[in-house]
């Protein structure tokens, strides 16, 4: 992680106990050196025992990556870094609409047949990524199906999340796969308009 964004995420990153007088021992590991294991992890794609010396021991990297899960720390993070981005573009740090949609993924060998699936219209063995992005293509939410899974079904799902967490999330666009029951749903359970 470069200084600038270090600098960026410091002030999000959760502060120790021991630093608000709550007692314990000051911690050993640096929450930035933390971070920087996970997202070496992540875009290597490696285990966590495979990560490499260089860092803090995978043991403590991956405690740190449980305990802000755990605690839904790592989405606060994201949300706070999605709210600073909007309001540097000149927007609401609430999104008031969005785009739904769900691409299928061919699917590695080594993928289990029990977490994949066959996406008859774009003829693809794989995944599906269903995302729900602002305006501005940032994420509000994600869920990932076998691509058998129907769009409508996952989308119901995952508007009721997006919906719960973004109040003021008035209008969604949608491809013609969102079609039938889920836009009724939408319009009267989740207060949604929704475009196509």
């Amino acid at each position: 992680m470069s200084d600038a964004e270090g600098k960026v995420l410091r002030p999000l990153l959760p502060v120790p106990g021991w630093l608000r007088d709550r007692g314990g021992q000051p911690e050993t590991y640096c929450h930035r050196a933390i971070l920087d294991a996970i997202r070496y992890l992540v875009d290597n794609g490696t285990k966590w025992r495979a990560i490499p010396i260089d860092f803090s021991p995978w043991d403590r990297v991956y405690a740190f990556f449980r305990r802000w899960r755990d605690h839904s720390l790592i989405r606060e993070l994201h949300d706070r870094l999605r709210q600073q981005v909007r309001e540097q573009a000149g927007r609401d740090p609430e999104p008031s609409a969005g785009v739904i949609d769900s691409p299928p993924v061919k699917a590695d060998a080594v993928v289990g047949s029990d977490s994949r699936g066959f996406d008859g219209g774009k003829l693809i063995n794989g995944r599906k990524r269903h995302t729900v992005v602002d305006t501005l293509g940032l994420l509000l939410a994600v869920m990932v199906t076998a691509a058998d899974i129907d769009d409508r079904a996952a989308a119901q799902f995952l508007l009721a999340q997006v919906a719960a967490a973004h109040h003021r999330l008035a209008l969604v666009w949608a491809d013609g796969g969102y079609t039938g029951s889920l836009v009724d749903r939408s319009l009267v359970v989740l207060a949604l308009s929704s475009r196509s």
